[in-house]
C-alpha cells in the first residue's frame, strides 16, 4: 500500500506537470494573438507601408530606411530576456493608442499625407505592446519600436523647403571656406560666383542626403553611449552641425579646386566627396565626440558605448489569466481590423467630382495674348498622374512669353497630387535664388502666390504659382494640406489643382518689368480659368493669405 507522504508528493507532481502545460498552452495561444495582431497591423497599414518602401526606394535621402527595421529588431533581440520578464498585466491604455493610430490613419488616408499613417502604425506598436504586457513591457520595447520613426520620410512639401533652406546654409558656408584660401568669391542665393566660374548648389548639394541617416545613427549612438543626459542630448543633436559644416566644406573644397586647377578637375572632387565619403566623415566626427565626452568622464571609449544590459521592469501581477487577461489585445486586434477596414471603405469610397471644361478647350486668345499649347514628355506626365493640364505660351506682339501651366487633379486621396515648383524647378536644373509670398490684385480680392527667382547658366526668370483647392486660393501648401483634409472629411472632395507662371527677364530688362508682363497676364488668365478650376457653390472664390517668407522686391 503505497505511503500517504509518497501519494501526496506525487500528486504535486502531477499538479506542477499540468500547470506547467497549461501555461505552455497559454503562451502558445498569447502569442498567436500577438502575432495575428501584428499581421492585422500590417494590413491596415499595408498602403502606407508600400509608400514608405517606394520613397526608400527611389530618394536617395531615404535609402537608409531599409535598415531601420533591422537594427530595431537586433535592439529588441538584445533585451530579448528583460522583454519576456518584464510580460506584466495587460493594458486596456493600449486601446487608447490603438484608437489614435486609428484617427491618424484616416487623417493620413484622406488627406494623402501618408507620414500620419506611417507614425499611426508605430503608435499601434506601442498599443499591441500594452495589450500584451502592459506598461512593464512597454518601457522595456519602446526605445527599439520608437527607433522605427527614423524610417519615416518627410512629407514631400516639407523636405523642399528644408532643401531650399539648407542650400542657402551650405552656399553661405562653402563662401566662408572659399575666403580662408584669399580667393576673391561672390554669393546670390545659392549661385557662388568665381568669376570664371559660377558653382550652382542645387538640391542634390542641400546635404539631406547625410542628415536623415546620421539623425538615425546620433539616435543610435546616443543610446548606447553610457553617459550623463546632457551629454547624451549633446551627441544626439549633433547630427545637424555635423551635416551642415560637412556639406559647407564640402562645397568650399569643390569652390578652391574650379579656382586652381579648373572646373573639370572640380567635377572630380565633387563626385569623390559624394555619398559614402561623406557620411563617413560625419561618422568619424562623431565618434570623435563621443571620444571626448567620454574622456571628460574619465573613461575610455568602448568603456563608455557598448550595449545596454537592460534590466526587466517590474511586471504587474497577473490577476487574471486565459482568455480574460488576455482581453485589452483582443480589443486592439478588433480595432486594428475595424482600421483597416475602415481605410479599405474609405480609400475606395466614391468622391463628389464636379463638372469641369477640360483644358483641350482652353482659348489660345486672352485678350492681346496668342498662345501656342505644347505637351508634356510622356513619361513626364505618367510620373505626375494628373488628371488634365494645360502647357502653353502666351506673348503679344512683343514675343516677351509667359509661360503657363496648369496641373489638375480629380482626386487627390490616393497620395496623387500637385508637385510642389520647390521640387521640379531644382530637378530641371534651375537653382531658387529668392522665394516669398506675396500677393496681386486689389485690396478685398487679392491673389496670393509664391514669387520665385530662378537662375540656370546666366538665365534669369521669374515664377508666380499657387494653389487652387475647390474655390480657394492658396499660396503656402501647408495650409493646402490642411483644406484638403478638411473639405475631404466634410464635402467628399479633393480635387485640387497648381497653377504656374514663368517668364524670362531678358537683357536690358528689370525684374519688375518682367513681374509687370505676368501681372498683366494674370489680368487676362483668372477671369478665364473658372470654368477650368471648379469652385465651392457655397464659398464662391476665397483666397487664403499669409505672411510673406522672404524680402519683397
Amino acid at each position: 500500500m503505497p505511503h500517504p507522504a509518497s501519494l501526496s508528493f506525487d500528486q504535486g507532481v502531477k499538479m506542477s506537470v499540468q500547470s506547467i502545460n497549461l501555461e505552455k498552452a497559454s503562451a502558445i495561444r498569447g502569442s498567436l494573438v500577438v502575432i495575428i495582431a501584428v499581421l492585422a497591423g500590417l494590413a491596415a497599414f499595408s498602403g502606407a507601408l508600400l509608400e514608405l518602401v517606394r520613397r526608400w526606394t527611389t530618394q536617395e535621402e531615404y535609402s537608409h530606411g531599409f535598415f531601420i527595421p533591422v537594427v530595431a529588431v537586433w535592439l529588441l533581440w538584445t533585451r530579448r530576456d528583460a522583454l519576456f520578464a518584464s510580460i506584466g498585466r495587460p493594458a486596456w491604455a493600449g486601446l487608447v493608442l490603438i484608437l489614435l493610430a486609428m484617427f491618424m490613419h484616416i487623417t493620413g488616408e484622406l488627406s494623402a499625407i501618408f507620414v500620419f499613417s506611417q507614425l499611426a502604425f508605430v503608435v499601434a506598436l506601442l498599443g499591441i505592446t500594452l495589450g500584451v504586457g502592459g506598461f512593464s513591457l512597454l518601457r522595456v520595447a519602446f526605445v527599439p519600436i520608437i527607433f522605427l520613426i527614423f524610417a519615416i520620410p518627410l512629407p514631400y512639401f516639407i523636405d523642399a523647403n528644408l532643401s531650399l533652406q539648407l542650400q542657402l546654409l551650405s552656399s553661405q558656408l562653402g563662401v566662408f571656406f572659399i575666403k580662408l584660401f584669399q580667393i576673391p568669391v561672390y554669393l546670390e542665393g545659392n549661385v557662388i560666383d568665381l568669376g570664371t566660374f559660377k558653382l550652382q548648389v542645387v538640391d542634390a548639394c542641400s546635404g539631406l542626403r547625410y542628415l536623415y541617416p546620421l539623425l538615425s545613427l546620433t539616435f543610435l549612438a546616443a543610446y548606447l553611449f553610457h553617459a550623463p543626459i546632457w551629454q547624451r542630448a549633446l551627441v544626439l543633436f549633433s547630427s545637424i552641425p555635423i551635416t551642415i559644416a560637412m556639406n559647407g566644406f564640402r562645397i568650399g573644397m569643390v569652390g578652391v579646386t574650379v579656382d586652381r586647377w579648373g572646373p573639370q578637375t572640380a567635377e572630380g572632387v565633387l563626385h569623390f566627396f559624394e555619398g559614402w565619403i561623406i557620411f563617413v566623415a560625419c561618422g568619424i566626427l562623431l565618434a570623435a565626440e563621443i571620444y571626448l565626452l567620454a574622456r571628460i568622464s574619465g573613461r575610455g571609449f568602448f568603456e563608455a558605448v557598448h550595449v545596454p544590459e537592460v534590466a526587466p521592469k517590474l511586471a504587474s501581477p497577473r490577476s487574471e489569466s486565459g482568455s480574460t487577461g488576455r482581453r485589452p489585445l483582443i480589443a486592439c486586434l478588433l480595432l486594428l481590423c475595424t482600421a483597416g477596414l475602415t481605410s479599405f471603405l474609405i480609400t475606395n469610397r466614391s468622391e463628389t467630382t464636379p463638372e469641369r471644361s477640360r483644358f483641350v478647350t482652353f482659348p489660345t486668345t486672352l485678350g492681346e495674348w496668342q498662345g501656342h499649347t505644347s505637351l508634356l514628355d510622356p513619361q513626364v506626365e505618367h510620373g505626375l498622374a494628373l488628371e488634365d493640364y494645360i502647357l502653353a505660351d502666351y506673348s503679344k506682339a512683343d514675343d516677351r512669353a509667359v509661360n503657363l501651366y496648369v496641373a489638375y487633379y480629380a482626386s487627390q486621396r490616393k497620395g496623387e497630387s500637385p508637385h510642389s515648383p520647390l521640387v521640379c524647378i531644382p530637378g530641371d536644373g534651375w537653382s531658387i535664388t529668392r522665394l516669398e509670398q506675396t500677393s496681386y490684385g486689389n485690396p478685398g480680392r487679392e491673389q496670393p502666390l509664391n514669387r520665385a527667382i530662378i537662375e540656370r547658366n546666366g538665365s534669369k526668370q521669374i515664377v508666380y504659382y499657387w494653389y487652387d483647392e475647390r474655390g480657394r486660393k492658396i499660396a503656402s501648401e501647408y495650409w493646402s494640406k490642411w483644406y484638403l483634409l478638411l473639405d475631404a472629411i466634410t464635402k467628399n472632395r479633393s480635387d485640387g489643382a497648381l497653377v504656374r507662371l514663368i517668364t524670362t527677364v531678358f537683357p536690358g530688362e528689370l525684374e519688375r518689368d518682367a513681374d509687370e508682363r505676368l501681372q498683366l497676364f494674370m489680368r487676362d488668365l483668372l477671369p478665364r480659368l473658372s470654368g477650368y478650376l471648379p469652385a465651392d457653390p457655397v464659398l464662391g472664390i476665397t483666397t487664403v493669405q499669409h505672411r510673406p517668407i522672404g524680402s519683397q522686391t
